[in-house]
């Protein structure tokens, strides 16, 4: 296993090899001390936003193969972190400020008494007075809200233009303090012009005329429902009968042409008179004149008596004792201190509070410096409660899957679209990503209630006999691997249940656990995908020199009982080709595989992996004349030049091979779009076309799952919806994204409207279904 790292401004990476699963962050530091020559002490290791503590493993940060560590490399002065340090200095910061927040508090905080309110104060400009109850319009919505004069000043000198939203120049400024609706907001600034005195006076029906300007309920979302208050201009009055009356107007929002007209108003009884300034001004001495407005809670109605646990306590439901309740900060939820698990006894003097549900533990949360916490997945691994220390291996089948195959579901019978025969990989976790073999180890792919959906045939038998277009194949089991073990000696007889009994179901003949049976059509069972391993090279001629190669489909003839020359009862299987696909063996398969250009697939990294380590071993190897473990005698200048000869053939070799796939893997350029739709196959793609003249299969293949490929489940689109902004989207996934409200292109954020026709391109889908045949299985 091998992975890279990279510092942390990017400008080196380097390829650390020689690792497994379970190499310690420790002994990552001692490997990344010979290659980059900077201390332990000095790296702070990165991966996916954790930083790396010794005493972990790969295993605990989920690094896979080839992924990027990085590496940010500390100054001579700084220490590494001390997690105790920091929580000293954070809780010494939090405190100061606490004390510094309560000796000092705001001047906002300080209100004057009550009764000062009430008495109105001339200010000595302007014709509002201090303590006057007015309405002020938010400009932002155009509705008017209560509020209170808190102060009168003049406007800064200088001030040429109102600030955005404004309108006119007045010569002073209004401090008011919004009540009810905007609490939270405090004290804020107000033009002149945004104010007028509280509105009082209810019009009767018999005293409304047509084109007169008065101030109505409106709610603009839904306008059955109470809403906010707002400026109207009369525009009919209908009245059928004494009890059915029609009041339509047009809703004045503040601008010249902010009109929203033809409104239909709900409430006939509460429409108030537009006040003027200069009449009799208004205090709280007066009275509140307030006005209906929406309720707070569209659960009780705002109301008092009724218990409610969405603007009340949600554990009693309770309105009672509004000063002991607590609101959290995540969820907005209110909570009685009394009602917690365990109850408070006093508010907290934190300014942020959450609920049990919402507060993280602090217990769980990994602080710089720390070690990781075991998940509840790794947590019940054999690999966590065993206490062998023993090394998984460095070997490949240990890494893990980088990336699996979605292209076609797990149960899929048949070849895999996009990977034709004598395609080849170096390992068999590479089969297993292309979708091929799906088992890393695993000799039989299936299941026992289905079917055997794949096999490799790697020579684990030697009474095997492959004659290439037929082969007998022996089923697994009989061996005791208890202790994670991969091989062992036959100490028990076979049974035909598991992946034995997978197998034969795949047979076109009745299942017989006893003897077996033979297939009455074996044309008509059950396809199964084969991959020859090298492995198997000792006892078949048709196996590959190198990795494991897919030879096609077979079919199941017949399987039968009998003792091996293990001495124990074995189940054999006669599998026969059965594929329109010549054999890699043969000449029109050799000549096929070099049309295709196909050549072994090596993992990422990997031949630069093999490149540095042989770079290492020629360093490590003794110079000409020099006495070495390899070489105790004095001289074979000889050979030795020759092996460095045939050393030197071999990195050149595997640089090409490196640069042959590094040019493979270069992005491709970008795409513009063309005209969309049912005839046009959504796009036309200037860098996609060719790839089908130079008949690159893979790459052609490779290039039309990214193109057509969904944007919101990143795979290929089924039952394809072209837009008009040429993007390609499931129709489910589309229809999803409708159903949260959100009528744009998932792509470009195009706006496709509330009631967009979702058309599938069926043309599109029977292409894509000739190219990745059974891709739509599952979905």
């Amino acid at each position: 296993m091998w992975i890279q790292v990279r510092t942390i401004d990017g400008k080196e990476t380097r390829t650390v090899e020689d690792l497994s699963r379970l190499t310690r962050i420790e002994s990552l530091r001692m490997k990344i001390q010979d290659i980059f020559n900077v201390s332990p002490q000095q790296q702070r290791l990165f991966y996916r936003g954790k930083q790396m503590e010794d005493g972990q493993t790969l295993f605990d940060y989920n690094v896979g193969l080839n992924d990027i560590v990085q590496l940010l490399i500390r100054s001579q002065s700084d220490a590494p972190d001390s997690p105790a340090a920091v929580a000293k200095d954070l809780s010494g910061a939090a405190c100061s400020s606490a004390s510094a927040s309560a000796s000092d508090p705001r001047p906002e905080d300080v209100q004057p008494p009550t009764s000062s309110k009430s008495a109105l104060v001339d200010p000595g400009i302007g014709s509002y007075k201090i303590n006057e109850l007015v309405d002020c319009r938010d400009v932002s919505i155009g509705a008017w809200f209560e509020a209170c004069i808190e102060n009168v000043t003049r406007a800064p000198k200088g001030q040429i233009t109102p600030p955005k939203g404004k309108v006119g120049r007045p010569p002073k400024r209004t401090n008011g303090k919004l009540e009810a609706d905007y609490p939270e907001n405090g004290v804020v600034e107000i033009r002149p012009v945004h104010v007028r005195p509280r509105a009082r006076t209810l019009l009767r029906w018999d005293q409304l005329e047509v084109g007169m300007r008065v101030m109505v309920n409106y709610n603009m979302e839904t306008p059955d429902e109470r809403g906010f208050w707002f400026d109207a201009e009369i525009l009919s009055l209908n009245q059928a009968s004494r009890t059915n009356k029609e009041l339509r107007v047009n809703i004045l929002l503040g601008g010249p042409e902010d009109v929203i007209a033809d409104c239909k108003v709900q409430f006939l009884d509460e429409i108030y008179q537009v006040e003027k300034p200069g009449v009799r001004p208004l205090s709280a001495a007066d009275g509140q004149f307030k006005r209906k407005s929406g309720p707070e809670c569209k659960h009780c109605k705002a109301d008092p008596d009724a218990e409610c646990r969405f603007c009340s306590c949600c554990v009693c439901g309770g309105k009672q004792d509004a000063h002991m309740q607590l609101l959290c900060d995540e969820c907005n939820m209110a909570f009685h201190i009394y009602c917690l698990n365990p109850p408070l006894s006093t508010i907290p003097e934190d300014e942020d509070w959450y609920c049990p549900t919402c507060k993280n533990d602090t217990s769980e949360v990994v602080k710089a410096g720390e070690k990781l916490k075991a998940s509840k997945k790794k947590a019940k691994m054999p690999s966590a409660t065993t206490e062998s220390q023993r090394d998984w291996g460095k070997g490949m089948a240990c890494v893990g899957r980088t990336k699996e195959c979605t292209i076609v579901p797990s149960n899929h019978y048949g070849p895999i679209p996009g990977v034709p025969v004598g395609t080849t990989w170096k390992f068999r976790v590479q089969v297993s990503e292309a979708g091929v073999h799906r088992p890393h180890v695993g000799g039989i792919h299936g299941r026992s209630n289905d079917g055997s959906y794949s096999l490799v045939l790697a020579g684990g038998f030697e009474d095997e006999v492959d004659r290439g277009d037929e082969f007998t194949y022996t089923g697994s089991g009989g061996r005791d691997l208890s202790g994670n073990k991969r091989i062992g000696e036959h100490s028990f007889d076979q049974t035909l249940t598991h992946m034995n009994r997978a197998l034969a179901l795949n047979c076109d003949a009745p299942l017989n656990d006893k003897d077996g049976a033979e297939s009455r059509n074996w044309r008509a069972g059950k396809p199964v995908r084969v991959v020859r391993s090298s492995k198997g090279r000792r006892i078949s001629k048709y196996a590959p020199e190198e990795g494991n190669r897919y030879d096609g489909i077979y079919k199941v003839v017949k399987y039968w009982p009998e003792i091996g020359k293990c001495g124990y009862l074995v189940w054999r299987y006669l599998l026969r080709r059965d594929d329109m696909e010549p054999a890699p063996w043969t000449p029109e398969g050799l000549e096929r595989i070099q049309k295709l250009g196909l050549a072994v697939q090596y993992p990422p990294g990997y031949l630069a992996a093999m490149a540095n380590k042989t770079k290492k071993e020629a360093c490590a190897r003794p110079g000409r004349g020099g006495r070495g473990k390899h070489y105790p005698g004095r001289g074979r200048p000889r050979r030795q030049r020759k092996t460095k000869e045939k050393d030197e053939d071999e990195d050149e070799e595997e640089e090409e091979f490196l640069d042959a796939a590094m040019e493979e893997e270069e992005p491709e350029s970008t795409e513009e779009p063309a005209a969309g739709g049912e005839g046009g196959l959504c796009k036309v793609h200037t860098d996609f076309l060719p790839c089908v003249c130079v008949c690159v299969c893979q790459n052609f293949l490779r290039k039309m799952e990214q193109i057509f490929m969904c944007v919101c489940c990143q795979e290929l689109a089924f039952q394809p919806v072209t837009t008009a902004c040429s993007h390609n989207v499931c129709k489910t996934c589309l229809q999803r994204s409708f159903r949260a409200k959100v009528y744009t292109c998932p792509a470009c954020r195009h706006d496709l409207g509330r009631d967009y026709a979702m058309t599938q391109n069926r043309t599109l889908q029977l292409l894509l279904d000739q190219f990745f045949p059974g891709y739509s299985k599952g979905r």
